[in-house]
């Protein structure tokens, strides 16, 4: 059928006028139709046509080609935009039986369109366009399914998740990125074919489930996830958090805390490590749920340190990188810094950056105050919040690391003698506690004295300061910050 002008990036034209110049048919297909009818920017492109790999890659400078669906990348060196370095160009194909969940036992090459289509995910991911003729094919009303806002199945729902179940996860991805509803068939397939799930690897589970939490509705996608039963293949224990009520100081269950924390975070725009940390950062609220007589109410001690312990295994089964997994235990861990500027001291404050890291320290006040917002509460940084955060900027020019002392372990072997070993980590130890305390101590004069004082110590005396008084002065702290968080209703 006719259709209205889409715009098409040089790039493509350029590929589909090669293959057509050639004698071959050239479409554009898939998401990038769906977008251009939806007035958004692709953010790839892909052609299909009924060439062989061979032949395309023939008729352009730069290709690669290590796809076992025949797929050819075309390259182009100066693109008009990153997202066109690559212009995948794929043969029409069909394929045989799925019989792992995951990938077709076999792939032919076909000289149909109508084929290729078929076997596609969606209806409005089965749409083809010729920029040379200005047509639009669409088998399956894809037109009319974006036109109702519907991500419906091409053909019979269960047999394309039967033939590929991460599609099920694709379907809440795509739906909750542009807002869509997933047509009741489908809907109905993805709840009986959700355990197919189990036959996926972590990695692509894990993909579709970072677009989902970094598209603008991750609330809704992940409501949606447990709506058709696809969480519990995910990260079930997300889930115990249904109908566990809170203290007073929340207007919400654990669960759509939880939701609500991670979608301000979508609202603010803040990094997918902020997200991640939002999601979990109350996962084991559940297991350290206890009632209170004194407070009658509820209270949930310990229940950041027992979380960081499960986000971490969670994470980790889903295959996330070590350094997105490390960053998002520690603002678990960490998230329950109490903030009342007439208690708590820079020290407390100086001890939570060295926690968490100086990299890290403005995510942390930034998931406190999407957990704030999860609460219930509309505003997001009241007084004492903002007076927390002018704590930790000041504390940040303040030493918060062996490293930012004014001496190092080469200045103490120079000014005692010590060799390499466990001396000078005590020895530095000792120094970060005084500097910790009193942030006017890191000049390296005062600490050289102190540290000819620290090399006329035994060992046992040595280990004494830079262990064991560490240990006690952050018990202390410690007992001050659960005390003041008592005192306050801070569970």
């Amino acid at each position: 059928m006719k259709s209205r002008n889409l715009i098409i990036p040089s790039e493509v034209r350029t590929v589909t006028e090669a293959l057509e110049k050639a004698g071959f048919e050239a479409y554009a297909v898939g998401g990038c139709i769906r977008d251009s009818l939806l007035g958004i920017t692709p953010k790839d492109w892909d052609v299909t046509t009924n060439a062989t790999p061979e032949k395309i890659q023939e008729l352009f400078p730069e290709t690669y080609y290590n796809n076992t669906f025949g797929t050819v990348g075309v390259v182009f060196e100066i693109p008009s935009h990153e997202t066109l370095k690559v212009v995948e160009v794929t043969p029409y194909r069909t394929e045989g039986k799925y019989s792992d969940a995951r990938r077709p036992d076999s792939v032919a090459f076909s000289e149909s369109l109508k084929e290729d289509l078929k076997r596609r995910d969606f209806t409005i991911n089965a749409l083809a366009y010729s920029a040379s003729k200005d047509e639009l094919v669409d088998l399956f009303d894809g037109q009319g399914d974006l036109k109702n806002r519907i991500v419906r199945a091409v053909g019979k729902p269960e047999d394309r998740f039967g033939e590929d179940a991460l599609r099920i996860l694709r379907a809440i991805r795509i739906a909750t990125e542009l807002d869509f509803a997933i047509e009741g068939e489908t809907r109905v397939a993805i709840q009986k074919t959700a355990e197919q799930l189990g036959k996926i690897s972590k990695e692509r589970i894990r993909d579709e489930f970072t677009r989902i939490l970094n598209g603008d509705r991750p609330m809704g996608g992940i409501s949606l996830a447990h709506e058709l039963g696809v969480l519990a293949h995910i990260a079930p224990d997300l889930e115990r958090g249904i109908g566990v009520t809170q203290n007073q100081a929340h207007r919400f269950d654990v669960w759509e805390h939880n939701l609500r924390t991670l979608q301000h975070a979508a609202n603010k725009g803040w990094s997918f490590d902020i997200r991640l940390a939002s999601l979990f950062h109350d996962i084991s609220k559940p297991e350290t749920r206890r009632w209170s007589d004194e407070k009658k109410d509820w209270t949930f001690y310990g229940h950041d340190v027992v979380g960081a312990k499960l986000t971490k295994k969670v994470l980790t089964d889903l295959k996330f990188p070590r350094d997105v997994i490390e960053k998002t235990v520690k603002l678990v861990r960490w998230h329950m810094f109490f903030s009342d500027p007439d208690k708590i001291t820079l020290s407390a404050v100086r001890r939570i950056i060295a926690n968490v890291g100086k990299e890290h320290i403005w995510d942390l006040m930034h998931l406190r105050i999407c957990d704030r917002i999860g609460t219930g509460r509309p505003k997001e940084q009241p007084f004492r919040l903002r007076k927390y955060q002018s704590m930790v900027e000041e504390a940040l020019r303040d030493p918060i690391s062996v490293g930012m002392l004014s001496v190092d372990g080469s200045d103490i072997m120079k000014l005692t003698g010590e060799k390499p070993g466990p001396r000078l980590g005590w020895m530095l130890h000792a120094l970060l506690e005084e500097v910790l305390d009193d942030p006017k101590r890191n000049d390296k004069e005062l600490l050289e004295a102190r540290v000819r004082e620290l090399g006329k110590l035994t060992d046992e005396e040595l280990k004494k300061i830079g262990e064991s008084g560490k240990e006690k002065k952050t018990g202390a702290e410690e007992a001050e910050i659960a005390k003041i968080r008592s005192k306050y209703w801070v569970s």
